[in-house]
């Protein structure tokens, strides 16, 4: 069997990559909570607060630097807008039934199974189409960016406590 090697990332995109590593943690947290049975509207309640102080803003930048660069018909930019969507959906789902377990459980799935779709397919695409002043532009609008991924929550339920 052949191991491939990683691809390394283009500096430009690199910050869109350590967003997903925060996101992939969200995924974890979100397994962790369910793992241990916690109530499942302490779990939605992170969620929501995390797409409204970290995802989202993700998203558009996203959508703004890098998937509005391709054609509109490009099949890895409609597959990743619509993961966008999906996301959003589910989001506006658990805000109106937060008790919702199976949405709970869904969400994680789509955000890492849409993750992964952009780590391993369209950013390695962008990588090879995009020129070196196009990738100048996103890295400097990236460098422009203020927020961190430092997120207040005190209800750590992810947690292990005795």
């Amino acid at each position: 069997m052949e191991v491939k090697k990683p691809l390394k990332r283009n500096p430009a995109i690199v910050t869109f990559s350590k967003d997903h590593h925060f996101a992939l943690l969200l995924v974890w947290k979100i397994r962790e909570g369910l793992k241990k049975e916690i109530e499942t509207s302490r779990i939605s309640n992170y969620i929501i607060h995390f797409f409204d102080t970290d995802l989202i803003f993700h998203f558009e930048e996203e959508e703004t630097l890098l998937f509005s660069k391709l054609p509109s018909d490009n099949l890895l930019r409609l597959q990743a807008e619509e993961e966008h969507k999906l996301i959003k959906l589910e989001i506006d789902a658990l805000r109106n039934n937060p008790e919702d377990k199976v949405g709970i459980e869904n969400l994680a799935n789509i955000l890492e199974k849409h993750i992964r779709f952009e780590e391993r397919e369209l950013f390695n695409y962008l990588q090879e189409i995009f020129t070196e002043d196009e990738l100048a532009a996103v890295a400097e609008a990236m460098e422009a960016r203020t927020r961190d991924h430092e997120i207040i929550w005190k209800d750590e339920f992810w947690i292990v406590t005795k």
